[in-house]
């Protein structure tokens, strides 16, 4: 069975190379392709690959957004079975191996590998414990209706036929939540292999995590909107991190309110405990593989919602002003 792995990247040249090495050093025993789709890269990402990695197919496009550089690299794979990963992971020895076994189903399109990481930052293994508790969920599913692109492999026709990433996602952020909620509505079968795993490096700052759960619910909003049947319930995300997420409109209109009326702040103070008995869950959890996590996880958790309400409400109001 013919297999391609996709990788595209950016401005790649100083992360690429791991990468690249670990996907030279897979178990896999037969041949698979290794394509980089070089997506405008003003460094010299380009010559990088053809001077140092001459095994890897390398495709070059106008920068279009790493959604297009994937289409393209699907386009112009020759396997049957196209993986992708970002330029930034480095897959262990067996993830291709691990990747393709669910194939043998012949009802199974796609599956989703997990994360690892080395990173000893407070804020990154929490970032970690994150993911985690998400594969908590997932592992409980037979099936799923969400393939992240740093761990992802389709079934090249599927994925053609679904015409791929849709490209109005200008950055790496829902266009492959986009593109599984499409997937799963039309009943096509999806898992997750927990044991196909590569190394990626998380937000090891409190601001950079907040950015990026300020941007991914930006984009996220989009996602639903294309699919509104998934805005309830997905296998991904946790039902309590929405509830979470509700909380902070309401506090903002009580602390608000409090300027005028003092007594608000007594309800707004109730909510904020009652927002802390929410996270109790997630922290207990966390305290048996990382105490130093669990114990300040209620303090994340509850940064994490604000930064995610801004972003909804942000790629909200971008929705309403922006043409259809």
């Amino acid at each position: 069975m013919p297999i391609s792995i996709i990788i595209p990247t950016y401005n790649g040249a100083k992360r690429i190379g791991k990468c690249l090495e670990a996907l030279a050093q897979q178990d896999y025993q037969n041949d698979y392709e290794i394509l980089v789709v070089d997506d405008g890269s003003k460094d010299n990402t380009a010559a990088l690959i053809e001077e140092k990695y001459p095994q890897v197919k390398l495709m070059r496009q106008e920068n279009a957004g790493p959604a297009a550089a994937r289409n393209n690299g699907a386009q112009h794979a020759s396997g049957d079975i196209i993986l992708f990963t970002d330029d930034d992971c480095i897959p262990v020895t067996d993830w291709l191996l691990q990747m393709l076994k669910p194939f043998e189903n012949p009802a199974v399109v796609a599956v989703k590998g997990a994360y690892l990481t080395k990173q000893p930052q407070l804020i990154a293994r929490f970032v970690q414990l994150e993911y985690e508790d998400k594969y908590r969920l997932l592992e409980k599913e037979s099936y799923i209706d969400f393939i992240d692109t740093y761990s992802a492999a389709f079934r090249q026709e599927v994925f053609i036929k679904y015409g791929g990433y849709d490209s109005s996602f200008p950055v790496a952020c829902a266009e492959d939540v986009e593109l599984s909620y499409r997937m799963s509505y039309a009943g096509e079968k999806m898992v997750f292999q927990p044991k196909a795993q590569v190394y990626h490096t998380h937000p090891d700052t409190l601001m950079n995590y907040l950015k990026k759960k300020y941007k991914f619910a930006y984009w996220r909003v989009l996602a639903v909107k294309k699919n509104p049947q998934k805005a309830v319930k997905d296998s991904h995300t946790p039902q309590l991190m929405k509830i979470q997420l509700l909380f902070i409109p309401v506090l903002i209109l009580l602390l608000l309110g409090g300027l005028l009326e003092p007594w608000l702040f007594s309800i707004a103070g109730a909510l904020l405990g009652l927002f802390f008995i929410t996270t109790l869950p997630f922290a207990t959890r966390s305290l048996r593989k990382d105490k130093k996590v669990g114990l300040v996880s209620p303090l994340l958790l509850l940064g994490r919602a604000i930064a995610q309400f801004f972003g909804v409400f942000s790629g909200s109001v971008n929705l309403l002003f922006t043409k259809s």
